[in-house]
């Protein structure tokens, strides 16, 4: 997915302008770098050929297929190969992002290694998901992970839940083209903008080819060339002589200070908040049961979770190698003049197939007798108008650390106890108690305030801190705190509800879940009953076929 830049708010190089921009400005003037131009003119033209053989591929499966065609565009018609699905998870968390945030973060002096949680986060996030959530969306055979959302609480609530779900998306998309476009404009002296509009071009000109097989494929050929290109720079940034020994600058303040970092005890409460942002923010994104949900078997997508989980956390070793390289240097441009001619860094991101809109909004609640070739074509208009929707927003800063905590902040605050509820305590839950979970994490993260987007917060919070700039810093885990709190709303609210109906102290026009009816105890239940044991049976019997019920439990005495 290549998401998340791991950078802290206390950040001196993300105050006015972003650390890519003050790379781009020191380069203006210089000619264009050609062999760079040359390089990443072949690896898009090796991308947008990957995407037309993947094209061909959809189109033979879609022969193959049972199902529903549509379902070949989104999840691929459930048959990737162990090593493609191993590959296209990987790079779901291992891209522009991912590289960049931990380079910068490590070269942070305020951060430091210390603070480059990404590695560790994401790793986590792939090993929660396969022993924990990956068994319970796959073995349904879900296609979107708002799939359980519509099957639980129905169209009207799933619609509201849509919608900070596709935000966070969005903003993702935004912070993987940004990074991307301040990477590209470094290395050939080209505006920011230009590269972001060109990125998206090509990454939703091959999303619209193939589908989910375009991503998956074009995905092994990224991940191929950034690792094989970061190895490739290392050994020249390591015995370059323009920097110094980073065994030294790790603990000995040089030219900033050491690149290890460092944790306070104070700072243990932030830190845990964005580890368990990462991990389980990470869970609720859609490109994640994008790739589960593209396996044959369970078995299959929980190895491809631990095998990506190891590739996931030793892909950033170099990243880290040059973020310590950087702080060793004492130099704002750091890479390319420790580098040879034509060897860019570069990793272009996947664009995220909206399956949302196409299934879950416009089939199920817009036209419920739409086509299979129709929602193909709203699947392509929404990756069309997604993509550019993100590649607007990267245009509007250059810095992708306010999208990366948007997005972040979106999923693990908001989305993350919705998800946690309707998978893990369906039976306890109703819409009643999740739209008040989703009233009140939205209400508490806003009085939390985000000093990024100009939000003030109007709560105070334990452990605050007033740095030198002005700014408010919170220590304490508001995040992780306001997600336990949303959980424990949709089960109170669930719970009372479920009560109140039962009781009939609320208006049964307001049962929109039939929470007022007792639940309809079946055959099985009956069976496992002890022999002894007393059970209340409704006098009006809820089943449309009640003979074939007394037939059934004549038959079992």
């Amino acid at each position: 997915m290549a998401l998340h830049i791991f950078l802290r708010e206390t950040s001196p190089l993300y105050r006015n302008t972003s650390f890519l921009w003050c790379l781009h400005t020191t380069k203006t003037g210089m000619a264009l770098n050609w062999p760079g131009l040359l390089s990443i003119g072949v690896f898009y033209l090796i991308v947008l050929a990957t995407g037309v053989w993947a094209s061909r591929k959809s189109k033979r499966e879609e022969r193959k297929c049972t199902g529903n065609l549509s379902e070949v565009a989104m999840v691929g018609g459930r048959n990737l190969n162990i090593w493609v699905s191993i590959f296209t998870t990987t790079a779901t968390w291992v891209g522009g992002g991912f590289i960049l945030g931990n380079a910068e973060v490590v070269y942070d002096p305020n951060c430091g290694l210390a603070w480059a949680i990404g590695p560790i986060g994401y790793s986590l996030t792939l090993i929660v998901g396969a022993l924990f959530f990956v068994k319970p969306v796959r073995e349904k055979n879900y296609v979107t992970i708002m799939d359980p959302f519509q099957e639980k609480y129905g169209n009207i609530l799933t619609a509201i839940l849509f919608i900070p779900s596709v935000l966070a998306d969005v903003f993702w998309i935004a912070c993987v083209l940004a990074a991307l476009g301040g990477t590209v404009s470094v290395i050939m002296d080209i505006p920011s903008p230009l590269a972001v509009i060109l990125s998206a071009a090509v990454a939703v000109l091959y999303t619209l080819l193939g589908g989910l097989y375009s991503v998956a494929y074009t995905d092994v050929i990224q991940l191929i060339l950034m690792f094989v290109g970061l190895w490739f720079c290392v050994p020249f940034i390591l015995m370059s002589k323009s920097s110094s020994d980073i065994t030294v600058t790790a603990v000995n303040k040089l030219y900033q200070e050491p690149w290890l970092g460092r944790l306070e005890l104070a700072d243990t409460g932030r830190w845990l908040d964005d580890l368990l942002l990462v991990t389980l923010g990470g869970i609720c994104y859609q490109a994640f049961y994008q790739r589960v949900l593209a396996t044959a078997t369970v078995a299959q997508a929980q190895i491809t979770c631990y095998a990506a989980s190891f590739f996931c956390f030793t892909l950033a070793i170099p990243s880290i190698l040059i973020g310590a390289v950087a702080a060793s240097t004492g130099l704002l441009l750091a890479l390319e003049p420790l580098l040879p001619p034509g060897c860019p860094l570069l990793t272009l991101p996947c664009c995220l197939l909206p399956h949302f809109f196409p299934r879950n909004i416009y089939k199920n609640i817009i036209r419920k007798r739409a086509s299979e070739k129709e929602i193909l074509l709203v699947v392509k208009v929404s990756i069309f108008l997604f993509g550019f929707m993100g590649a607007g927003l990267a245009m509007t800063t250059s810095s992708v650390y306010v999208f990366w905590m948007l997005s972040g902040d979106v999923m693990y605050s908001v989305v993350c106890a919705q998800l946690i509820c309707v998978l893990f305590m369906s039976g306890s839950v109703n819409g009643y108690g999740a739209f008040a979970g989703l009233v009140v994490g939205l209400l508490l993260r806003l009085l939390a305030g985000e000093p990024l987007i100009g939000v003030p917060g109007l709560i105070p919070l334990p452990w605050d801190r007033i740095q030198e700039d002005g700014r408010l810093l919170h220590l304490f885990p508001f995040r992780t705190c306001i997600m336990l709190v949303s959980v424990a709303t949709i089960l109170v609210v669930s719970h009372s509800a479920t009560y109140l109906f039962l009781k009939g102290l609320l208006p049964k026009n307001w049962d929109k879940y039939g929470l007022g009816q007792k639940r309809m105890i079946s055959v099985e239940d009956m069976v496992a009953m002890e022999p002894n044991e007393k059970i209340e049976l409704n006098k009006r019997p809820l089943h449309p076929l009640p003979n074939v019920i007394n037939e059934e439990l004549s038959s079992l005495q």
